[in-house]
């Protein structure tokens, strides 16, 4: 369609142009990566959409005043721009310049993560419009709010799913990981933008594997695209095995790119752990058919130079960290868990 032609932007760069449904490259070296993979911009279009199943995404859309809320057209309503990358796209005949599409306000933040009549009846009588709830993927209720310059995603969260991310957070610090800053809200939990407001580009890992999560994959690719990444992705999925993290998935992790020379700069700080531990209840103590304890020490059978990179782990770290979050939970119980599963680990 004539009116869904437009120029892929970096920041103020014209990296490629989507006319009559074919893709003409101008700049590879910033060309998103999913459209190194996918030659459709339309279908790239997509992933950086709102969940439509989120019941406050459709309040959002509602009230935008959005008439058409199919995937494609929620996204061109703020020109596809992002919180953690700085691609956006400009319409053929525009003299549009990046700060005008770039995100300035949380105006519609209350609405995203509440969902509240009363922030529903604020919105929709808004003169504001540009927001970048549009964009914030994912399944959970949330929202970013800019606080002091930063940007912090809001996200949905009761105690146990609070202390679960919380807690992942300071374990994997307490091992030497990167790990994106997480901190307690109220009924929710926030985790600043690593990428300070687009200075690098985030790529999760679906712009370069599609939906395989498959762990020796992975790590191929990266071998391939982005060798430092490695030892990181190793320590992630150690990580997800210990704290029994089923939610692994190629949009919560992934790599970070230069926004000026389009270069691979390494693993992303590690997110996303709302569905682990004891989030979903206590999970009973792991068995000989565990399958995250299983596919890792597949890896780690077929790739045995990794095991040098798994760290020591010990019941004081653990019950150090329950105690300086001070949230009352099962602590014996948390503790047998993970050094249960970690000494399951094939070291």
């Amino acid at each position: 369609m004539a009116d869904r032609d437009y120029y892929i932007m970096s920041g103020d760069t014209t990296v490629a142009k989507w006319e009559n449904n074919e893709l003409m490259v101008f700049d590879n070296s910033l060309l998103p990566l999913y459209l190194k993979r996918v030659h459709n911009a339309d279908m790239w279009l997509e992933t950086r959409a709102i969940d439509s199943h989120r019941a406050n995404s459709r309040l959002l859309k509602k009230a935008l005043r959005l008439k058409e809320k199919d995937d494609i057209s929620t996204v061109l309503f703020v020109n596809a721009a992002t919180i953690t990358d700085n691609y956006w796209i400009k319409p053929l005949d525009s003299e549009l310049k990046y700060s005008d599409v770039r995100f300035s306000n949380d105006y519609f933040a209350g609405l995203a993560l509440r969902g509240s009549y009363a922030s529903f009846n604020k919105a929709a009588n808004s003169k504001h419009s540009n927001t970048p709830e549009l964009t914030n993927i994912g399944s959970f209720e949330k929202c970013w709010r800019l606080i002091d310059g930063k940007w912090w995603m809001f996200k949905s969260a009761n105690h146990d799913e609070q202390f679960s991310e919380l807690f992942i957070y300071r374990l994997g610090k307490a091992i030497g990981m990167n790990m994106a800053v997480y901190e307690r809200g109220d009924k929710c939990v926030k985790t600043l933008d690593f990428t300070d407001g687009a200075s690098v580009n985030f790529e999760p890992a679906f712009t370069f594997m599609g939906d395989n999560e498959d762990y020796d994959d992975v790590a191929e690719k990266l071998r391939e695209i982005c060798p430092q990444a490695v030892d990181d992705f190793v320590k992630m999925i150690f990580l997800d095995t210990i704290v029994a993290n089923p939610d692994r998935h190629t949009a919560n992790f992934g790599l970070l790119r230069s926004t000026e020379t389009g270069k691979l700069l390494g693993f992303s700080p590690v997110f996303d752990h709302n569905m682990a531990l004891i989030s979903r209840g206590y999970p009973k103590a792991p068995t000989k058919n565990d399958i995250l304890i299983n596919l890792f020490n597949d890896f780690l059978s077929s790739h045995p130079n990794y095991k040098k990179l798994i760290p020591t782990v010990t019941e004081e770290m653990i019950m150090s960290i329950i105690k300086e979050l001070n949230m009352k939970v099962r602590s014996k119980e948390i503790v047998n868990l993970i050094m249960k599963r970690y000494e399951m680990i094939d070291k």
